[in-house]
């Protein structure tokens, strides 16, 4: 028995963007937030570094914007730039304002400021990340994704107007004709009960996607299980654009362990004097770039991924015991715990460290308000494509990126909603002529397998050759995948793996398109920088065309 449900608002996803917007919009709005897993379950809760912000008096908004722009090799759009950090310090504001603990500075038992805290005008200890040029990363301890999860969970769950729904997996969007503009607009979505096995129609007069990234679609990632690209896979499908979705981040330091399953470690740990080393001890960054471990993600990326191969060792290490104890366990006290549980004590010895896929720098291309192409769909977070990344997401940029425009979108939505119709009846979920199956073996093999020639053929160092091949892979997987989803009644595991089928073919298009070596992509077949930068844009067949502008595709490449 399917159900249809009712809301002005839906939003998909329940991580720092989906739950800013739904705090934002008006308490006389119905907002319904699904999530497929637990409210903790999406990538805000194990944000670990930091949020990025002009808070202390001898930062600037030039500083920080131009330190973006540089370390996204030319492709970040500057105005989305501004944007985003003009707003940084009224979205950590309002984080502080939800009861957001952040770590204040520490003083010693005569009162005295810490060293790295001497120089900060704010009453807040902000640490320094890769990229980053001044301290301008607030925190909470090394868990401050938890840290505003939690407080604006709670903030929700105190909203009688907001429903937080877990275990509910989004399957694809519900549009329909709308006679006003001669456009199809976004009315809902077929939403699947984890619970009750059903699929229901949920219709609401705005949809946000607010779902996450895809960096699921790797074997090796820091990310949780649900990162399988939903949002931009369903917005694809409904006729969005994409773009960048070549530049997949690779975090170069995640907790190698046979039993850790997709630990990150911090880079607030570089931030704060670790130091990369070898298996023998020595230090390599000094031979990659003069900022050494403070270097861009994608270089330090590169450089382990250089080393690994050629010295034929497993992983890295990440040195911070030259530290003090009492320093490590201030600053660093999950990584710390983290690791003890696998034996290591990092205030001893080093972590070992192996490059990890991080962060989907492309997306549903979005205006400011988060304005897709389809109209009355909203993209924010990690989902959306703004211009802000580029080609390299500098360090703690996206969880401010996540407040900033979902509050945005909340004030776009608000100005616009009382003049929206309520959606027209939908046709309910139709499983008639499909069956149960019996042979789940061939998701979870296709599941495995795209994840392996991702990491092999598009990983952290491409050739044409090697994209060729995954192209063809996944062109096959396809076709399997959609007769499977034709025949068959869906579960998570084939929502998920015929997301991330669709994501994958984005990602290896868009690589295949770009015939240079920039920021995250890096192809040994075009090792060059081309003279001028242009972003990736897809546009799908049944583009549904509002045309929302995100700043200017061609710019000169920065020197």
């Amino acid at each position: 028995m399917t159900n249809t449900f009712y809301h002005d608002v839906l939003i998909i996803g329940s991580g720092a963007a989906g739950l800013t917007a739904a705090l934002h919009l008006p308490e006389h709005l119905s907002i319904a937030m699904v999530s497929k897993g637990e409210l903790k379950d999406g990538s805000t809760f194990w944000a670990q570094g930091g949020i990025a912000a002009v808070l202390d008096n001898s930062d600037s908004v030039d500083m920080h914007v131009a330190d973006t722009l540089k370390a996204g090799a030319g492709l970040c759009h500057e105005d989305a730039v501004r944007f985003t950090v003009e707003n940084s310090k009224s979205a950590i504001e309002w984080l502080i304002d939800q009861g957001v603990s952040f770590t204040k500075n520490a003083h010693d038992t005569q009162g005295n400021e810490s060293e790295s805290d001497k120089n900060s005008s704010n009453d807040y200890h902000l640490t320094k990340e890769g990229g980053h040029s001044h301290r301008r990363i607030i925190h909470s301890a090394d868990a401050t994704g938890r840290a505003v999860h939690s407080t604006l969970v709670e903030r929700a769950t105190q909203r009688d107007n907001i429903e937080l729904h877990s275990n509910h997996v989004a399957v694809d969007l519900v549009t329909q004709a709308d006679a006003q503009y001669r456009k199809i607009r976004c009315t809902g979505a077929y939403i699947y009960d984890i619970d009750t096995d059903t699929v229901n129609l949920w219709q609401a007069k705005v949809v946000i996607l607010a779902t996450g990234g895809s960096s699921k679609a790797y074997l090796y990632t820091s990310n949780p299980d649900g990162a399988s690209g939903d949002g931009i896979a369903m917005a694809w499908r409904a006729g969005c654009r994409v773009a960048n979705m070549e530049f997949n981040q690779f975090h170069p330091t995640c907790l190698y362990h046979p039993s850790a399953k997709s630990f990150l470690i911090t880079e607030a740990l570089r931030g704060e004097g670790a130091h990369l080393k070898l298996p023998s001890g020595e230090r390599f960054m000094t031979h990659f770039d003069e900022r050494k471990e403070l270097a861009p993600r994608d270089i330090v990326a590169r450089a382990i991924d250089h080393e690994m191969k050629r010295l034929g060792c497993d992983c890295v290490y990440l040195d911070i015991s030259h530290k003090s104890a009492e320093f490590i366990e201030d600053h660093f006290p999950t990584v710390k715990a983290q690791c003890a549980k696998f034996g290591i004590d990092i205030t001893q010895e080093p972590i070992p460290v192996v490059p990890a896929a991080h962060y989907t720098c492309g997306g549903v291309m979005v205006d400011h308000n988060g304005r897709t192409d389809l109209k009355h769909l909203f993209a924010i977070g990690e989902t959306s494509f703004t211009g802000l990344h580029g080609a390299n997401r500098m360090a703690s940029n996206s969880l401010l990126e996540c407040i900033v425009y979902a509050r945005s979108a909340a004030d776009e939505i608000s100005r616009i909603i009382e003049d929206i119709d309520k959606p027209h009846y939908q046709p309910e979920w139709d499983e008639s002529r499909v069956t149960d199956s019996d042979e789940d073996v061939v998701i979870s093999h296709n599941w495995d397998e795209l994840r392996r020639f991702m990491w092999d053929y598009v990983g952290i160092v491409r050739t044409r050759k090697r994209l060729e091949r995954a192209n063809h892979r996944v062109e096959l997987l396809q076709r399997e995948i959609h007769d499977y989803y034709s025949n068959y009644k869906v579960g998570n595991d084939l929502i998920e793996l015929r997301n991330l089928a669709m994501v994958a073919q984005l990602i290896i298009r868009s690589a295949l398109e770009r015939k240079e070596s920039r920021g995250l992509h890096y192809s040994l077949d075009y090792p060059n920088l081309k003279t001028f930068a242009r972003d990736t844009v897809l546009v799908p067949n049944n583009f549904a065309g509002q045309d929302v502008i995100v700043g200017p595709s061609v710019k000169t490449a920065c020197p």
